[in-house]
């Protein structure tokens, strides 16, 4: 019974933070929305798609993966945050994915692959320029955009996953945003609950491994923002993750974000009412710029 309320109070307390936080937005007028638009057979299977109205033609891409501890969220609470992303000259595909308990590791992952072919499927009517590609994933979102980066430059581990991403496709840059990048048991209760709704086993010391990013990263890694806080509560992962990127020879930044007088929460970003927030969106979409540019020259 534990169990079961535990997962309820953190889906509960999700979602009243969402509401709350995306109380009074509504769509910027600069902002052409394509809702509801279906990428696969299950009914979560559903994506949006913003354009800026006053950019006609194929635009650089931003695919967005929400967190939601596997057992959470949707596109819809995420909506705000990538319109914002759209304003700054992106087309943005926001999706839902199948969430545990119903649907196991590794589900997200077959979902994201979805969403890569259907942009490269759809980019003529879209607008996509699917010559930059980029990403951003939050909390686990980010952890399954990480491993999804890694099918792409693994060709064995996508076969051992039985995942075949898009023929040579590789996200040009991704953001990871206070990202869960490796699970310890007993280190989080709430993680360990998680994790236990998550796997097929119920969270073993071998599928704990499956989703340690470490284990799986290599040189080819894409370009990678890794994003925290000081009051992040996974912000002890991210230094040593961005340090053993530099380590492989990888491309990567570190931001950390937040003072002593505010050290920010965890995903602090989605909540575009901060100037913090507009800030790391910006720094994120000028990094991602910057890969084009740098490719450019």
């Amino acid at each position: 019974m534990f169990y079961i309320r535990s997962l309820g109070e953190f889906c509960a307390s999700n979602k009243r933070d969402d509401e709350k936080r995306n109380a009074g937005l509504t769509t910027p007028e600069g902002i052409r929305r394509f809702d509801n638009i279906r990428y696969g057979e299950n009914e979560r299977n559903l994506l949006d798609v913003y354009r800026p109205k006053d950019r006609d033609g194929k635009l650089p891409v931003i695919v967005s993966i929400h967190g939601g501890g596997w057992v959470y969220g949707d596109k819809d609470i995420m909506q705000y945050y990538c319109m914002s992303l759209a304003e700054k000259g992106f087309a943005v595909v926001n999706f839902s994915y199948r969430l545990a308990p119903e649907y196991k590791h590794p589900v997200p992952l077959e979902d994201a692959n979805k969403i890569f072919y259907w942009v490269f499927e759809n980019a003529d009517t879209y607008g996509f320029d699917t010559n930059n590609i980029f990403a951003v994933g939050d909390s686990v979102g980010a952890n399954i955009l990480g491993l999804y980066c890694c099918l792409c430059v693994d060709q064995n581990y996508a076969k051992k996953m039985s995942i075949q991403p898009p023929d040579g496709f590789v996200p040009r840059a991704v953001a990871l945003n206070s990202g869960l990048y490796r699970l310890v048991r007993g280190e989080e209760d709430l993680l360990d609950s998680l994790a236990e709704a998550y796997f097929p086993n119920g969270g073993t010391d071998k599928e704990y491994s499956y989703i340690t990013l470490s284990e799986r990263v290599n040189s080819h890694f894409p370009p990678c923002f890794v994003m925290t806080a000081l009051g992040d509560f996974l912000n002890r992962q991210a230094k040593p993750f961005y340090d053993h990127l530099l380590s492989l020879g990888a491309r990567a930044e570190y931001h950390c974000y937040g003072d002593e007088k505010d050290g920010l929460k965890h995903v602090f970003h989605i909540d575009i009412r901060l100037p913090q927030a507009r800030k790391c969106n910006e720094d994120e979409c000028s990094f991602f710029l910057n890969q084009i540019e740098r490719d450019h020259k």
